[in-house]
């Protein structure tokens, strides 16, 4: 998810920004802490099928996976960020905050992070997809 990640900064703008460092860390890590659920999560859901269904389960574990790991990671980031103005810990104001911090960074990673997976992360994931499913019997 690294080299799709830097693959569509340059692709957007010739990676001029600077975060590409804090960007390269978290799609890096939102691809790792994943893999380890990710392929529980679809061996589960492909157990006992044909290939088909488990190119389908995995591309459907992977995907979901994948995606809500990187925006958790984006939403923890965001809410460092913003726990400096927020309630102190532990109140109903700071709870309904962490809520909606985590929600609207979750938004805003779907709307503009996202695209960042598209132009190799396709791909990668289909490969992966079906060499997982191959190789499970």
């Amino acid at each position: 998810m690294l080299i799709s990640a830097m693959a569509g900064l340059y692709l957007r703008n010739g990676m001029e920004t600077s975060h590409v460092l804090d960007l390269a860390l978290l799609y890096f890590g939102g691809g790792m802490l994943s893999w380890p659920f990710n392929l529980l999560a679809g061996r589960y859901l492909a157990l006992g099928h044909r290939v088909e269904t488990r190119f389908a389960a995995f591309f459907l574990a992977l995907t979901a996976g994948t995606v809500l790991m990187t925006a958790f990671l984006f939403a923890m980031d965001y809410r460092i960020f913003y726990s400096r103005w927020h309630a102190p810990f532990g109140s109903v104001i700071w709870m309904f905050q962490l809520v909606f911090t985590g929600a609207s960074a979750v938004y805003q990673f779907l709307v503009i992070g996202l695209g960042l997976f598209l132009p190799i992360g396709l791909v990668c994931l289909l490969a992966t997809s079906l060499a997982l499913a191959k190789r499970m019997r």
